[in-house]
């Protein structure tokens, strides 16, 4: 069967096709062309007959189970499908509504044959070609579905991993909040933000988005953690847009990039802050920008999300409807990010 996408390319083909034959026979103001126009037009239904015989019927069932004698019997009676849906139309049809046929006077159906079966074997090796491209795509997508099936299985796996106890890890963090505020208040911030990033990572929804707003508070928690531990001495700016209003974004999709821009860039420096920018240009439309100075003697040697990581979990979550961009030049480093959300 074939979905719409793969309907569309083939009516689209077919259609340049009827379009070249209407060209060629009115561009050389032939006799009869009204004539020779349906008799171009039947020709064609033909091949179709012989193509889609081939290709949506005895490829899919002899030949992908590679059950070869039926393939040949199917092979063998090919032409004669072509043959007799050319008679029918030309010899039985046309003469009923037009009042011709294409071939006039007694018709010697030997030779009508044998002409017929020539004129369909080229068709007969375009269905094959065309049957063969959309195969290697079709197990190319399924081998990459799999793939991604897996990745997820992985995924859970290691997701459960990590699922020990959170509510322990909640009670025990809430605990030590308590106990920091007795002796220091940024302490005391800092262990209640944990909680709360620590939280929002063990979260999980059915579909894996969460709202755009609490992506963007995890952000800001995760920034004022940083803030805490540099101190005065932390020049990081982000911006976001007041309208957060119901948009939904894959969970933990942003923070990598500005993991890497505070890994790998200048955050200490406030003539060249760290500058990361949420906005939406549409409702459904999200663009995200961190834009950082590359530091030249990186501090943090843990291991970030590369960008190869960054590029395959965009491609698996938001195939076709993401643009990344990353430009670097004299010493600045800038990312842009557009989503349809």
């Amino acid at each position: 069967m074939m979905n719409r996408q793969m309907r569309l390319f083939h009516g689209l083909g077919w259609a340049l096709l009827l379009a070249y034959d209407f060209v060629g026979i009115y561009g050389q103001h032939l006799p009869n062309q009204g004539v020779l126009l349906v008799l171009q037009f039947t020709f064609r239904l033909s091949m179709m007959s012989i193509f889609y015989y081939c290709f949506l019927v005895l490829f899919p069932r002899y030949l992908r189970k590679t059950r070869i004698p039926q393939l040949l019997l199917g092979l063998a009676l090919a032409p004669v499908v072509f043959t007799a849906t050319r008679y029918a139309l030309e010899q039985v049809l046309l003469p009923l509504l037009f009042g011709f046929s294409n071939y006039t006077g007694e018709v010697d159906l030997l030779a009508y044959f044998r002409d017929n079966a020539e004129r369909g074997l080229p068709m007969m090796m375009v269905a094959a070609a065309a049957w063969g491209v959309q195969d290697a795509f079709l197990r190319e997508k399924q081998r990459e579905t799999q793939q991604l099936q897996q990745e997820k299985t992985q995924a859970e796996l290691a997701f459960l991993k990590t699922q020990i106890n959170p509510h322990f890890l909640y009670n025990t963090l809430n605990y030590l909040y308590a106990q920091a505020y007795l002796v220091s208040e940024p302490l005391a911030e800092a262990t209640l933000r944990l909680s709360d990033l620590m939280r929002y990572m063990l979260h999980e929804s059915p579909d894996g988005k969460v709202e755009l707003r609490r992506e963007v508070e995890y952000l800001e928690n995760f920034l004022a953690l940083h803030r805490l531990r540099f101190e005065d001495n932390f020049f990081v700016t982000f911006e976001t847009p007041a309208g957060l209003n119901g948009q939904r974004v894959a969970s933990l999709l942003l923070i990598p990039f500005v993991e890497n821009a505070l890994k790998h860039g200048v955050v200490n420096r406030a003539e060249q802050p760290v500058a990361i920018r949420l906005t939406l240009p549409a409702p459904t439309r999200l663009r995200f920008e961190v834009h950082n100075y590359i530091s030249q003697n990186q501090k943090d040697h843990t291991t970030g999300i590369g960008l190869a990581n960054i590029r395959r979990r965009l491609e698996l979550l938001y195939p076709g409807r993401h643009q990344l961009r990353v430009q670097q030049a004299a010493g600045v480093y800038h990312t842009t990010l557009d989503l349809e959300l």
